[in-house]
């Protein structure tokens, strides 16, 4: 039964790509809207071709060039004055790159070179297509755990950790607090929040290392 899956996905996927186009042109030619099953449907043989013979780096290279082919494609079709596509399509670039250099994704250093190109491709995009607000340092935010989560695990400093960690989350809240709303102090209150980790980290590790001492 195995061996017909790719034929039996490929006929399938075929067949419905041809009924949503039918359905599209007679139903409402004006608005295209096919794509948008079409692009799950070619997903779905081009997903078993490649499972099925291992060949994981391959597929998320193709699956990626679909998945960003589609949003450019969705992005011209439907709204062409705003380049949407250029904030999403970028993640996707990584899902490959990740898988090729599957020995280099745990280093630091692919993670520091890594959050370094998102934080300048981001931070282009922001100056350069949306430049009335500075929202390219929530994504830095998220892409520097990066880095810094692989540094101390790898080094088992989990107390430091928590002590940066608090003090990065606690200064993004602040910065985010500056351009969102300056008149009105908020950030306190995750700030509170958060360094109950640190705290916590000593209490329970280190007071209960020495206990047992």
């Amino acid at each position: 039964m195995h061996k017909y899956d790719l034929i039996f996905a490929s006929v399938g996927s075929l067949m419905s790509i041809l009924f949503f186009i039918l359905v599209n042109y007679l139903t409402s030619p004006s608005h295209i809207w096919f794509i948008y099953p079409v692009f799950f449907l070619l997903l779905w043989p081009v997903s078993v071709y490649f499972i099925k013979k291992r060949e994981y780096k391959i597929h998320s290279l193709c699956i990626s060039i679909i998945i960003i082919l589609y949003l450019f494609i969705t992005n011209f079709l439907y709204s062409p004055s705003h380049p949407w596509a250029l904030y999403a399509f970028y993640p996707f670039i990584w899902w490959p790159i990740m898988l090729i250099f599957e020995n280099a994704r745990k280093t630091v250093s692919l993670g520091l070179i890594g959050s370094f190109i998102t934080i300048m491709y981001y931070s282009i995009l922001n100056m350069a297509i949306s430049p009335g607000y500075p929202w390219a340092i929530y994504p830095s935010f998220i892409v520097l755990w990066w880095p810094l989560v692989l540094y101390h695990v790898r080094s088992n400093k989990f107390f430091q950790f928590s002590i940066l960690a608090s003090l990065y989350i606690s200064i993004f809240f602040i910065l985010v607090n500056m351009v969102s709303s300056p008149n009105e102090i908020w950030a306190v209150y995750p700030i509170f929040m958060v360094l109950w980790w640190p705290l916590s980290m000593y209490y329970y590790y280190f007071k209960r290392k020495e206990s047992i001492r």
